[in-house]
């Protein structure tokens, strides 16, 4: 037996996954030979057989779509560095009393 390919991407596994589903191999064949190649943890059966689904309606791409809703706006350098501060001056303070002075700082900027 062969040794599990340990580093993979996520678009690696699409691509076969893609590649195996164009010669014909069924969804449960391509999840059990991913699963001995790239280990168990690679792709799970059920996402399998969603990108099999997606390839078979003409779907080209490998790469996430983009997700709708709100961006990440609140993880940044500046606001990392804040907090860092405040818990160091008080490691009591609660999470809630450190939004409340973030919401205060934002509505005066």
């Amino acid at each position: 037996m062969a040794t599990p390919i340990k580093e993979w991407s996520k678009l690696e596994v699409r691509a076969v996954v893609r590649f195996l589903l164009s010669k014909g191999t069924k969804p449960s064949d391509i999840h059990k030979q991913i699963a001995e190649t790239y280990g168990e943890g690679a792709i799970s059966r059920s996402r399998v057989y969603q990108w099999c689904t997606w390839f078979g309606e003409g779907r080209t791409s490998l790469g996430d779509e983009p997700k709708s809703g709100r961006p990440k706006t609140s993880t940044n350098e500046e606001n990392t560095t804040r907090v860092d501060e405040l818990i160091r001056c008080d490691r009591r303070m609660k999470i809630r009393e450190i939004a409340l002075k973030f919401q205060r700082v934002q509505f005066m900027k």
